[in-house]
């Protein structure tokens, strides 16, 4: 959607759009004619909403391509993806309250486990406590690197965020991170000529960091992905029209939130069930609500089935409190598939239900990849997910006389 053609028509209302986005909801069948987690998860409720919405399935960037969660979340939130590039280190840093200046580069950190021959056996060194996580950024403190100060901040678990300060630093870095295990971390190379620096600048600061975790394992090496710089972006105010509000525990979603122009509500505590306490708390403030809910991702990227669809349970027992609160939109859907038999990102499209008085019902009382497969929205593209949602919400004017 072209934001200069939809933003004449977007009109005020007294309407109230919730989305929730379960990170990384599609996934694959274990066996052949299986079912996927959310086909197998006993999800009375979201069922019963199916049966009352208009479903499909949606490509967060386009059919075949695999995204990151900063891609997925932009364009389930209606930005393209393909315009709108946002470096998960800009993210990280953003959802820490860490305050970026047009000198920083910024990398989202992995503490990560190596061997003797320093080849990579955990890319996550075990999801260590966070309490361990900031331990050993005191110790990559004290690093220093001549012509750049270097920030590092303890995120949660196995991630920190990593900041470069200094003149002339380009962005255009590859990640360090192979993205598999069993083979050594990657070099920091330059993929433009005004990032040659920052690229050597970034290679030291790791030899020295594995030398000072060398005796500190699971956690004695350091992963660096999604080099970026504080980018422009429009608002969602600005966009869409809407005082939007985000709530999510895990510190990056909470920075695309804010880059958004989201208000970052504060969650009191770390379970799903908190995180409904506090959209019912805010309910009268905002017009538009993402909740975020991680742990379905973090299951299928450890390929637990079981676990992934626990989740899922967890969340449709909780969709009665949303509705108590009567919506006049309510869309749930994904960021994108992180199927447990990949143990990974995908690149299939993930399931999407949207509700409102005014949708065209498909009346299928289920709430699964098939079953959205067959719904009235079909295949369509995330970003387009928005209008609909607008639309519904009769915040949208007519086009043309």
């Amino acid at each position: 959607m072209d934001f200069d053609f939809l933003k004449p028509l977007v009109v005020p209302a007294q309407t109230k759009i919730a989305m929730i986005v379960m990170d990384g909801l599609g996934g694959l069948p274990l066996e052949p004619e299986g079912k996927t987690e959310l086909e197998t998860a006993r999800t009375p409720n979201l069922d019963a909403l199916a049966a009352r919405s208009a479903l499909g399935l949606a490509d967060p960037v386009a059919p075949g391509i695999t995204p990151g969660s900063g891609p997925g979340h932009l364009g389930i939130f209606g930005y393209d993806p393909m315009r709108y590039e946002i470096g998960r280190g800009v993210l990280e840093a953003l959802g820490i309250d860490f305050d970026l200046t047009a000198k920083d580069v910024a990398a989202r950190g992995n503490f990560a486990s190596v061997d003797a021959a320093g080849l990579l056996t955990d890319r996550r060194a075990g999801r260590i406590a966070t309490e361990v996580n900031a331990e050993l950024v005191k110790r990559l403190r004290t690093i220093k690197i001549p012509g750049i100060e270097i920030f590092i901040e303890p995120v949660k678990e196995h991630r920190f965020v990593f900041v470069m300060r200094g003149a002339g630093l380009g962005d255009a870095l590859t990640e360090t991170d192979p993205q598999r295990t069993g083979v050594p971390a990657l070099p920091v190379k330059a993929r433009d000529a005004k990032s040659r620096k920052a690229a050597k600048l970034v290679n030291q600061f790791i030899a020295k960091a594995r030398k000072l975790l060398a005796d500190k394992h699971p956690a004695n090496m350091i992963l660096l992905r999604g080099f970026a710089k504080h980018p422009a972006i429009p608002s969602y105010e600005e966009t869409f029209g809407l005082r939007a509000a985000a709530i999510a525990v895990y510190p990056m979603y909470r920075g695309l939130a804010k880059l958004l122009g989201m208000k970052t509500l504060k969650v009191n505590g770390e379970t799903v069930a908190d995180e409904f306490t506090t959209l019912e708390k805010h309910w009268n403030d905002f017009d538009f609500f993402y909740l975020h809910v991680k742990k379905t991702d973090s299951a299928g990227e450890d390929g637990d089935f079981a676990r992934k669809v626990h989740v899922i349970e967890e969340v449709d027992a909780l969709i009665p409190r949303l509705l108590a609160l009567k919506p006049d939109v309510v869309i749930v859907s994904a960021d994108h598939s992180t199927p447990a038999l990949l143990e990974s990102h995908s690149w299939h499209p993930v399931p999407v239900l949207l509700s409102s008085k005014f949708v065209r019902a498909d009346g299928i009382a289920e709430f699964g990849e098939r079953a959205c497969a067959r719904g009235s929205l079909g295949r369509l593209r995330a970003p387009a997910l928005m209008p609909l949602a607008l639309a519904n919400a009769m915040r949208l004017a007519k086009f043309g006389a």
